[in-house]
């Protein structure tokens, strides 16, 4: 029971940061949105499945990377905290430009020919696999969660948790953006969505270049 009480906040905390990253679209939500509305629900829910275990790919490379690495050397948390701080405070800058543009999000159907549902899932999965932003994000969110010296359930806790939280988030998204109704409501509240993930993003950046471990 200590040791939860001890890396429970860490871990609530890199769960936060993931969902905010869900949250303010990139290029992998955009697709799920895009092919929802454009394709229909099933294509939605199987691209977002693969999204999903994108996720769960990138999140398992870097818990073992970076557990390797500070193993290695302790120190190296500090410039970890401090790419990852930095990190967040660009998403921060970039929602609150988003936040100030007067266009909606720019969901399209994706380029190609329309799959089956296995190849959506295989798309969704190769377009988190090749976002080039992915290794930073994750960098952050696990040196939000992940402290020197932590056990090894911490790491699987956090892993296994972005993976069902992936998975929930995106699959949501397919399933809202498969009706028109909340595509409408989304492009009416777009903008104040971003200024608040920006705030937050901004806070999250802070609290991880300020802090001492």
């Amino acid at each position: 029971m200590d040791q939860l009480s001890t890396y429970l906040p860490g871990i609530l905390l890199a769960y936060s940061a993931f969902l905010l990253g869900i949250i303010s679209p990139g290029p992998n939500v955009l697709a799920v949105m895009g092919t929802s509305m454009s394709v229909g629900r099933t294509s939605g829910l199987a691209l977002a499945f693969g999204v999903a275990f994108g996720s769960l790919t990138w999140a398992t490379l870097t818990v073992l990377g970076l557990s390797a690495l500070l193993a290695a050397y302790a120190s190296a948390l500090i410039a970890i905290k401090i790419a990852g701080g930095f990190y967040l405070l660009w998403l921060a800058l970039k929602s609150f430009r988003a936040a100030r543009s007067p266009q909606d999000t720019n969901a399209r159907e994706l380029a190609g020919r329309r799959r089956s549902p296995l190849g959506y899932m295989v798309r969704g999965y190769t377009i988190q696999m090749t976002n080039p932003k992915a290794a930073l994000a994750w960098i952050a969110i696990i040196s939000l969660g992940l402290q020197p010296g932590a056990p090894g359930w911490v790491a699987t806790v956090i892993v296994l948790g972005t993976f069902v939280l992936s998975a929930a988030i995106h699959m949501l998204y397919a399933l809202a953006f498969s009706t028109p109704l909340i595509v409408k409501i989304y492009g009416k509240s777009r903008r104040g969505i971003q200024a608040l993930l920006g705030c937050v993003f901004g806070f999250a950046g802070m609290k991880l270049l300020l802090s001492r471990s």
